[in-house]
């Protein structure tokens, strides 16, 4: 499993979610903003709005903030949000890629830079990282009264590339190309997936010692606490044993 796929199951494990739901409404709202400004406030119509609702709904987010932040996406004076996307190295060369999305890029670059400067990496230029990392599908969803084989031959046939299950979740991996796909199986199935995003899998992992990766882990979680910032991928490899000491 992916350094990032395995600190993000970690986190979910210990419940980081609730403590942090704050900002994932946060992340959800600026998804469903910028879905709304670029497809309109109709789900059936707007393929993006209709992932973002739902992955607000994974995530326990109530219908009066869903449809808040909709009715805010169609305001004609509502900011304009724009996605960036931002790379570098942190502390021993892991890579870091991050995605954001701001209504003042001088701002966010600003932020990020400092970031990477006070511990212990350095930003660089678009693209340095583009080689490391493949685009791919993740979705999350809850077992529930699933049939396991059942259900995994369903995803196989929508382009699953890997499927797994534990702790009564499947995490299932799609090609960058079969993520509409998937979506559409998972909605013919009416299965309600807790997420659903394109995220950037490392090609290759580094592993550390305990010191190493506190000293990333802490760049990590500094970036990821700002409100400007979407998603962080990494090549830090994080094994069990790992997990259990952090």
């Amino acid at each position: 499993m992916s350094g990032h796929n395995k600190w993000s199951t970690i986190k979910r494990k210990k419940g980081a979610l609730d403590a942090k739901r704050s900002k994932i409404f946060s992340k959800i709202i600026k998804d469903i903003t910028i879905a709304v400004k670029e497809g309109g406030a109709d789900p059936d119509g707007n393929p993006r709005l209709r992932l973002a609702i739902s992955n607000a709904k994974g995530a326990s987010m109530p219908k009066d903030n869903i449809q808040r932040a909709i009715s805010k996406g169609a305001e004609k004076d509502a900011a304009v949000l724009l996605e960036t996307t931002y790379e570098g190295k942190g502390p021993h060369g892991v890579a870091i890629f991050v995605e954001c999305t701001t209504d003042n890029l001088q701002r966010t670059v600003s932020n990020v830079r400092a970031y990477f400067n006070k511990y212990g990496g350095e930003l660089g230029q678009n693209g340095m990282l583009n080689y490391l990392f493949d685009r791919k599908g993740v979705f999350v969803v809850p077992k529930g009264d699933l049939d396991r084989d059942d259900f995994e031959m369903e995803l196989i046939d929508a382009g699953a590339e890997d499927i797994s299950l534990e702790d009564d979740v499947f995490n299932i991996t799609t090609a960058m190309e079969d993520f509409g796909s998937m979506i559409k199986k998972l909605e013919k199935l009416n299965i309600e997936p807790e997420s659903a995003s394109l995220q950037r899998i490392p090609k290759t992992t580094v592993t550390l010692d305990e010191d190493a990766t506190r000293k990333v882990l802490r760049l990590i979680d500094i970036i990821e606490e700002d409100d400007d910032v979407q998603n962080v991928f990494h090549t830090l490899e994080i094994s069990d044993e790992m997990a259990d000491k952090l």
